[in-house]
């Protein structure tokens, strides 16, 4: 393998360069949009919790803050819930924004990576091919020209290798951040819920 690239010569450095950046870009997002990271399954339960015992301080708002990207949908909720329900589901959804941004960082470059890693292989190829013509002699023996182009073709191979994990795991992490997504969302509509029905069954009893 290491002869292969040695032959490919200059133009396979780009497409290894590529290839370090994903395999990176893959793991780092994989570490960080694992539903438990994002999601915590009890964390809007403990939250209401303290809400209902009037725990829900500025410490604890800090510390929600920083647990999770759920944690911060829900203490931008929190935070401007005495303002009403229409500024505190505002708040939510500015802090969901970023949130959502937050999460889908890196994808942009890792689809990038995907579809210019196969032109990269091509474009080795033809660097290739050209060096092997353009320094042949008449009467060269077929079969050094046959290896030539053979070697040549690798280019395109490893750009094809680059590129498929690329685009699937793009695909993968782009699907799980929409359903994340969904999901902070509707745990925010809950906290909403609960939050407002029970204060308007507070004024009701008044």
């Amino acid at each position: 393998m290491f002869s292969i690239v040695q032959a490919l010569g200059w133009p396979i450095w780009p497409l290894l360069i590529a290839s370090v950046v994903a395999l990176a870009l893959i793991i780092e997002r994989a570490a960080t949009l694992r539903a438990q990271r994002v999601v915590p399954p009890r964390l809007l339960d403990d939250v209401l919790a303290l809400q209902a015992r009037g725990e829900a301080g500025a410490d604890v708002l800090a510390k929600l803050e920083r647990s999770a990207p759920l944690g911060r949908i829900l203490a931008a909720g929190l935070r401007n819930a005495g303002a009403g329900r229409e500024s505190a589901g505002q708040a939510m959804s500015a802090a969901g924004g970023r949130v959502a941004n937050d999460l889908a960082r890196y994808l942009t470059l890792l689809g990038s990576i995907g579809s210019v890693a196969p032109l990269l292989g091509l474009f080795g190829t033809v660097i290739g091919m050209i060096e092997i013509f353009s320094s042949q002699q008449s009467g060269t023996n077929p079969q050094q020209l046959a290896h030539g182009i053979s070697i040549a073709l690798y280019s395109t191979a490893f750009g094809i290798i680059v590129a498929v994990p690329a685009i699937v795991a793009y695909r993968h992490f782009r699907s799980r951040v929409d359903d994340l997504v969904v999901e902070m969302e509707h745990q925010s509509q809950r906290l909403l819920e609960t939050l407002f029905a029970a204060r308007g069954g507070v004024r009701d009893a008044a």
